[in-house]
C-alpha cells in the first residue's frame, strides 16, 4: 500500500490547471490573530558560492554506487527544485507552544488559527533573508518559480549543470534491479552542499532526484487468501465492503440520521496522477450516493497532467471513499504533473501552504530509513497551526516498513521500521484491521452479521459491528512481491514521544513516537473493499472495464477490489469531517491527537467509543520473497498497541464524547465564485476576473450582512496578492494579462469575517497567441523507436516564417491504421480538452512533444475516458474484442502476474517512478516498464500493434486560419 521529465520549456507548459473549476468552503482564518513576532534575519555573512558546507544526511540512501549508470546530461532541465528552511530554536519552541495552546480550551488561543502569511511572518524565513537566497539562486542561473506563503521554501528551476555547481554534487543515473525488471532513476551521487552562510538555515533541498513517494495500496488479485471471502454477491455470495457496510460497522449511520454529513467541511486528497471524474461518478452511482465530482487542482509549476498507472488507482479510491463517508463535504483533489519529482509530497506541501482543506488525507509515504535529510515537519507544523488535520496511512508492510527495497541492505529491510509521515507527531496515523475468522458467522452471508445473497447484489449487507483482529495477510512461502499485507506500526527511530501520547493502557514507555493512532479495516479479502477505476493495474485477469454495470464489469462480471491502509486514511478523514460538523468546528480543529488520546484515557469513553483490538500481529514471516527469517513485530493487546493503535472506532459514540467546547460564534459558510470576462484571452491582452463572495445557503436570511473582508489572489504559482478589500456587495474586480500561451489558474481565497467563514474559488483560462492571419510555418518531428508494449516520445518543432503568429492545432495519422488501431498518444502541450496545441508568438522555433503508447490494454482502458472528453489520450481506431465471461479473480496469466508483481513491488518499495527523459514528458512511463517486465507480451484479448516500421503523418493547422497549415512525417518503429 505504499507509495510511490523533465518539464518542457517553462513558458510552453503554463499548464497550471484547475481541471474541474468550482467553489467550496474551506477553513476560515482566525477571527482574532494570535499575537506574533516578526522573524529576525539570520543570514549575516555574504553568500559565497565558493564556500560550501555539506548538508547532513542529504545523500539519498537509495542512490547506491553499485547501480550507478553515469552522469545525467548537463543540459537536462530540472523543474520545481525546492530549498526548505529550518526553524531557529526560539521559533521551534514558540511554534510548539502555540500548537499546544491552540488545542487547550482554556487558552485564549484555542482554535485561533494562523493564515499562511501570519505563519510566515512569525515562523518562516525573514523577508531580507528570502531576498538574499533568491539573489544567490539567480546568480547561479536559476529562475525563481515561487516563494511559499509560509516562507518555508523557495521553488526554482534550472539545468543539471547549474544544480551540480550550486550544490557541490553530481547527478547520476541509476539502474535499479527489482523482482520484475529494472527501474531508472536519477539522484545526487554525493551529499548536497550549500554555501556556508546558509548552513543552519537550509534544512534540505528537494527534487534533485526522481524517487517519488509510494502508494499504500494492496491488490487482491494475486494474493493467497487465508479464507475465501464470502456488498453480498448474487453470483458467489462473497462479501465485500461498500460504503453502506462501513457506515453500519463503524456506527456512522446514526450520524447521518442526526443530519451530520460533513456539510461545511473540506477534505484535501493529495496524489500524483490525473484522474477521470467518471470513475468517481460510477462509484457514487453504484453505491447509491449522490453524484458529486471533486474539485481537481494540478499543482502549479509541476508540468502537465498525466494518468500514472497505479497512482491513478490510489487517487480514485481516496476520492471515492472520503466522499462516500463525508457525503456533504467538499472534496479537493490536489496532484502533481509530469515534471515534478516529489509527487504527492509536493501536493501536500501546496495544500498546506495554500491552506486548502480543513482535513488533509494522504495515502503516500516512505519508511523512515529512506528519509535521509528529507522531512515535512515544518509543513506539518504549519498545517496544525492553521487548523488543518493531516491524516496518513501507516503502511502495508507490517513492522518491516522498509521491505522490499532493493536499495537498502537486507538487514535494513528486515529491521522494524515505521512509515512517514504517519510517524510525525503532527499527523494522525491510520493502521489496519481485518474481520476475525474466529467465528464462521463473521464472514458468512445470511448470518447475524451479513444479509443473505439474493438474485441481485446486495449493496449494503453488513448488519452490525463485526469483531476485528490486526490486519496481517503476509503469506509465508508465497514468493511474490505482493505477499506482504499487514498493518504498519511500531516505534519511530526519529521522533520522540509526544506529550499527548500518554494515558491509555498499553502505551510503551519507550520515549518514542508510536504508530498507528487508530485503525480501520484494511484487508484485501477479509473482506476487501469495492472501488472503481479505469486504471487496469488492480483489475482481475480477464477484466476489461470497471464499474460500467454497478460495481461490476458488464462483460465479465468482475468487481474491482483492493485493500490497505490507503482505505483507512480517507475513510477516517470522512469520519472526522462529520465530527467537525457536529462540534461546529467550521474552521477546522488542527492536530486532533491530544483530544483522541485524552478521550481514550477515560475508561468509560474508551469502552463505548473504541473497539479494542486484542488479536493478531504485524510480524513478517519467513519465506521466499519475504523475510529470510521470521521478524517479530508487534501484537495486538488490551488498550494501545503498535499495530492497531487505540483500536477501531464507534463514530457515533466518539463524536458524542468529543469536546463540545468551541470559542467564538458559529460562522456561516460562504462560496467564492471567480468568473473571467474571457475564457481564452490573447497573450498580453487584459482579462477581467469578477470575484463574488456570498453566503452558502439556499435562502439567505433576511437582513443578514454581506460578506466583508479581503481576498487573496494567486495567479499560477506567483506571489499572492493580498489586501484586496471586498466592496459593499461582496465583490472585487481583478484585471491581469498573461505573457505565455496555455492554461492559467487564478486562485482566490476569501479571508472570512466575524460572521462568515473563509472559502476558496478558482477560474481557469487558456491564453492563446494572437493570430497574424498571414505567414507560414513548417513542422519537423523526430522518429520514435520503441519496444512492443512501451512508450516513446517525438520532439515536434514548429518554425514560423513571414511574420506568422498564432496557435496551432495538431492531428496525427498513420500509414497503416489497421495495424496501429490499438495505439494511443498524448501531446505535451494541450488545451483544456487534451487536444494538441502549440502557441507561436515570436520569430523563433518552438517545440512540444508527442508521446505514443503501444500497450493495447492501457490504450483500451483509456478509450472510454477519451470518449467522454476527459482524457489527454487519443486513438486511431478501437478494435472490436470478444469478452471473456470468466469472473474468477484468482486466475492469472504469466503476463498479468508480472504486471501485478511490478506494481505491488513498486508500491511496497519507497518509490515506483521511472526516469523522465530529457526530450519531453514521458507520460505514464511506468506502464511501459510493467509490460517490459512481462517480456513485452500481452495476454489480454486486445493485441498490441504489430511490430514493424510505420510512417506517421503529423498535421498542424492554425486555429483561426485553416489555410495556414503544414504537415510532416516521421517513422515509428515498434520492435
Amino acid at each position: 500500500m505504499k507509495n510511490f521529465a523533465m518539464q518542457l520549456q517553462k513558458y510552453l507548459l503554463s499548464s497550471l490547471c484547475l481541471l474541474v473549476a468550482g467553489t467550496a468552503s474551506v477553513p476560515a482564518l482566525a477571527q482574532t490573530a494570535p499575537s506574533a513576532s516578526i522573524a529576525s534575519p539570520r543570514i549575516a555573512a555574504e553568500i559565497n558560492p565558493g564556500q560550501l558546507t555539506p548538508l547532513p544526511d542529504s545523500k539519498d540512501p537509495l542512490a547506491l554506487a553499485k547501480y550507478d549508470g553515469g552522469r545525467v546530461a548537463a543540459s537536462t532541465k530540472l523543474e520545481g527544485i525546492s530549498i526548505y528552511f529550518s526553524h531557529t530554536q526560539s521559533q521551534e519552541a514558540a511554534l510548539k507552544a502555540l500548537i499546544a495552546a491552540q488545542q487547550n480550551p482554556s487558552s485564549p488561543q484555542y482554535h485561533q488559527w494562523l493564515t499562511p502569511e501570519q505563519f510566515g511572518s512569525r515562523f518562516g524565513l525573514a523577508d531580507s533573508d528570502i531576498a538574499k537566497v533568491q539573489s544567490w539562486l539567480e546568480q547561479q542561473g536559476f529562475s525563481i518559480d515561487s516563494v511559499a506563503r509560509g516562507k518555508q521554501l523557495i521553488r526554482f528551476s534550472g539545468t543539471v549543470a547549474q544544480a551540480e555547481a550550486a550544490f557541490g554534487t553530481e547527478l547520476h543515473n541509476y539502474s535499479i534491479p527489482t523482482a520484475t525488471g529494472v527501474e531508472k532513476h536519477f539522484a545526487p551521487s554525493t551529499a548536497i552542499s550549500v554555501p556556508a552562510a546558509l548552513a543552519g538555515v537550509v534544512q534540505s533541498v528537494h527534487n534533485l532526484d526522481n524517487f517519488r513517494p509510494k502508494s499504500h495500496l494492496v491488490s487482491s488479485k494475486n494474493r493467497i487468501l487465508r479464507a475465501n471471502p464470502n456488498f453480498t454477491s448474487s453470483q458467489t455470495q462473497s462479501l465485500f465492503f461498500a460504503p453502506g457496510d462501513i457506515a453500519t460497522v463503524y456506527d456512522i449511520q446514526k450520524e447521518y440520521n442526526a443530519s451530520f454529513t460533513g456539510v461545511g467541511q473540506s477534505i484535501a486528497i493529495v496524489g500524483q496522477s490525473q484522474i477521470d471524474p467518471h470513475d468517481i461518478e460510477n462509484f457514487q452511482n453504484a453505491a447509491g450516493l449522490a453524484v458529486k465530482d471533486p474539485t481537481t487542482i494540478l499543482v502549479p509549476g509541476t508540468g502537465s497532467a498525466a494518468f500514472e498507472t497505479g497512482d491513478e488507482t490510489e487517487s480514485d479510491l481516496d476520492l471515492e471513499w472520503s466522499g462516500a463517508i463525508a457525503k456533504g463535504a467538499t472534496i479537493y483533489f490536489v496532484y502533481t504533473g509530469t515534471s515534478d519529482n516529489n509527487g504527492a509530497f509536493d501536493a501536500l506541501t501546496w495544500v498546506v501552504d495554500n491552506k486548502l482543506g480543513n482535513i488533509v488525507s494522504t495515502s503516500y509515504g516512505t519508511c523512515e530509513t529512506n528519509l535521509g535529510s528529507f522531512t515535512l515537519e515544518p509543513l506539518l507544523q504549519q498545517a496544525a497551526s492553521q487548523g488543518q488535520t493531516v491524516v496518513a496511512a501507516s503502511g502495508d508492510d507490517g513492522a518491516t516498513d522498509c521491505f522490499p527495497s532493493t536499495n537498502l541492505t537486507v538487514t535494513q529491510q528486515q529491521t522494524n521500521a515505521v512509515d512517514y509521515p504517519a510517524s510525525s507527531q503532527y499527523v494522525t496515523g491510520l493502521g489496519g484491521t481485518e474481520v476475525s475468522q474466529a467465528n464462521a458467522a463473521y464472514l458468512t452471508a445470511g448470518s447475524a452479521y451479513w444479509d443473505a445473497a439474493g438474485s441481485n447484489d446486495v449493496i449494503t449487507s453488513a448488519l452490525q459491528y463485526i469483531p476485528e483482529v490486526a490486519w496481517n495477510e503476509d503469506t509465508a512461502g508465497c514468493g511474490q512481491a505482493d505477499c506482504l499485507g499487514a498493518s504498519g506500526g511500531g516505534a519511530s527511530a526519529i521522533f520522540p514521544k509526544p506529550s499527548w501520547q500518554t494515558g491509555p493502557t498499553g502505551i510503551p514507555s519507550d520515549n518514542k513516537r508510536d504508530v498507528p493512532d487508530i485503525a480501520l479495516a484494511a484487508s484485501t479479502g477479509l473482506p476487501g473493499y469495492l472501488f472503481c477505476s479505469s486504471d487496469p493495474s488492480f483489475w482481475g485477469q480477464n477484466q476489461v472495464a470497471s464499474c460500467n454495470s454497478g460495481f461490476r464489469d458488464s462483460s465479465t462480471g468482475d468487481l474491482t477490489i483492493a485493500g490497505g491502509t490507503s482505505f483507512a486514511a480517507p475513510i477516517f478523514s470522512g469520519m472526522l469531517a462529520l465530527i467537525n460538523q457536529q462540534q461546529n468546528y467550521t474552521t477546522g480543529q488542527g492536530l486532533i491527537n491530544p483530544t483522541l488520546y485524552s478521550l481514550a484515557s477515560d475508561s468509560s469513553i474508551y469502552a463505548s467509543a473504541f473497539h479494542d483490538i486484542v488479536g493478531g500481529n504485524n510480524d513478517c514471516p519467513s519465506g521466499t520473497g519475504l523475510c529470510n527469517s521470521t521478524v517479530t513485530g508487534f501484537a495486538a493487546v488490551t488498550g494501545y498497541d503498535q499495530v492497531t493503535g487505540l483500536g477501531s472506532i464507534d463514530l457515533f459514540n466518539l463524536a458524542s464524547a468529543w469536546s463540545m467546547k468551541n470559542t467564538g460564534p458559529a460562522l456561516t459558510d460562504t462560496t467564492t465564485v471567480v468568473s473571467a470576462s474571457s475564457a481564452s484571452p490573447n497573450v498580453g491582452a487584459t482579462d477581467t476576473f469578477t470575484i463574488t463572495v456570498a453566503p452558502a445557503v439556499a435562502t439567505p436570511v433576511a437582513g443578514a450582512p454581506t460578506p466583508s473582508g479581503t481576498v487573496t489572489i494567486t495567479v499560477d504559482s506567483g506571489t499572492p496578492i493580498t489586501g484586496n478589500t471586498l466592496t459593499s456587495n461582496g465583490t472585487f474586480t481583478y484585471t491581469t494579462s498573461f505573457s505565455s500561451a496555455g492554461m492559467h489558474q487564478v486562485l482566490v481565497t476569501y479571508s472570512g469575517d466575524s460572521t462568515y467563514a473563509a472559502s476558496t474559488g478558482t477560474a481557469t483560462v487558456t491564453a492563446v497567441a494572437p493570430n497574424s492571419g498571414t505567414g507560414t510555418f513548417t513542422l519537423k518531428a523526430t522518429g520514435i523507436t520503441v519496444s512492443d508494449g512501451n512508450s516513446g516520445a517525438s520532439t515536434i518543432t514548429v518554425t514560423p516564417a513571414s511574420g506568422y503568429t498564432g496557435t496551432i492545432d495538431f492531428s496525427l495519422d498513420s500509414s497503416n491504421d489497421n495495424a496501429l488501431q490499438n495505439i494511443c498518444w498524448a501531446y505535451g502541450t494541450q488545451d483544456s480538452s487534451g487536444n494538441g496545441i502549440l502557441a507561436v508568438s515570436g520569430t523563433s522555433a518552438v517545440t512540444t512533444t508527442l508521446t505514443i503508447y503501444t500497450n493495447a490494454t492501457f490504450c483500451a482502458t483509456q478509450a472510454a475516458v477519451q470518449k467522454n472528453g476527459k482524457s489527454a489520450l487519443h486513438t486511431l481506431r478501437r478494435s472490436n474484442t470478444s469478452s471473456n465471461n470468466d469472473s474468477n479473480r484468482s486466475k492469472s496469466t504469466p503476463g498479468a502476474l508480472a504486471l501485478a508483481g511490478l506494481l505491488l513491488f513498486g508500491f511496497a518499495g519507497r518509490y515506483a517512478k521511472k526516469f523522465r527523459g530529457v526530450a519531453g514528458i514521458l507520460l505514464l512511463i511506468g506502464v511501459g516498464f510493467a509490460i517490459s517486465a512481462c517480456g513485452g507480451s500481452n495476454s489480454n484479448t486486445i493485441p498490441n500493434p504489430a511490430k514493424g516500421s510505420y510512417t506517421m503523418t503529423l498535421s498542424g493547422q492554425d486555429s483561426s486560419t485553416a489555410s495556414i497549415n503544414a504537415t510532416t512525417t516521421f517513422t515509428l518503429v515498434i520492435q
